[in-house]
């Protein structure tokens, strides 16, 4: 039998916290205001808030006669940067328990697929020194990127792809992970922590577990036949 494949989300399972904090987005607007010498009103300012690449933006975006698809990759470009310096401050680490990554690593193919930017993900893999993962990927920044995050599966299977095995398992920490991974082909394992201890989820995942450590006995027992 193959070495099962076993994937996981990075923000709020591997790296503590639920995810970027929104006042990274707010600065990276900034940032790219400035670089493209922009002078902008604070209605224009307030369609191009936020994180998505949505009505408003676009509406921002066409009211200071600038593509919107370049400004957002401007944006997204500097999003990733700020998330990376708030890193090297030590604002998040990973989980105490993601020591169990090692021990997963030697029965598994492991990969990290993250809605967070590759950049940051890499980063994260990089800084703590995550070796037990054979595959990294977070999302590129711009709006392929945007509509390719999950529940949509694009990541999800090109991280299945790359490393092959058999049992493919996705280790998430919210709905849309879970929707992701049945998208894909594979089993859904939901994390549950305090972010989101009562979070209740309309697709039912194959198990769920309270810590990483959870993972080596689960895997042997409750998921062997998956």
């Amino acid at each position: 039998m193959g070495r099962r494949l076993l994937l996981f989300d990075m923000d709020g399972v591997v790296l503590e916290g639920h995810g970027t904090d929104p006042a990274v987005h707010d600065h990276a607007l900034e940032d790219a205001i400035a670089e493209a010498d922009l002078a902008v009103d604070s209605e224009t300012r307030s369609l191009l808030a936020g994180y998505e690449y949505d009505t408003d933006f676009v509406r921002g975006c066409k009211r200071l006669g600038i593509d919107p698809v370049e400004f957002y990759r401007r944006r997204e470009r500097h999003s990733a940067s700020r998330a990376i310096e708030r890193l090297k401050s030590g604002h998040r680490t990973p989980y105490p328990d993601s020591d169990a990554l090692d021990e997963l690593a030697d029965d598994c193919n492991l990969g990290l697929v993250s809605n967070n930017y590759n950049a940051v993900t890499t980063f994260v893999v990089d800084h703590y020194g995550l070796d037990a993962f054979d595959y990294v990927c977070g999302r590129e920044p711009g709006v392929s990127g945007f509509y390719r995050r999950k529940p949509d599966p694009h990541y999800l299977l090109t991280g299945r792809d790359a490393l092959g095995g058999v049992g493919g398992i996705y280790v998430g920490d919210r709905a849309t992970d879970v929707l992701a991974a049945t998208r894909a082909g594979l089993d859904a394992v939901f994390v549950r922590r305090a972010h989101n201890s009562h979070v209740s989820l309309p697709h039912e995942p194959v198990a769920e577990i309270e810590s990483l450590t959870e993972l080596p006995t689960l895997l042997r027992e409750s998921l062997d036949g998956l």
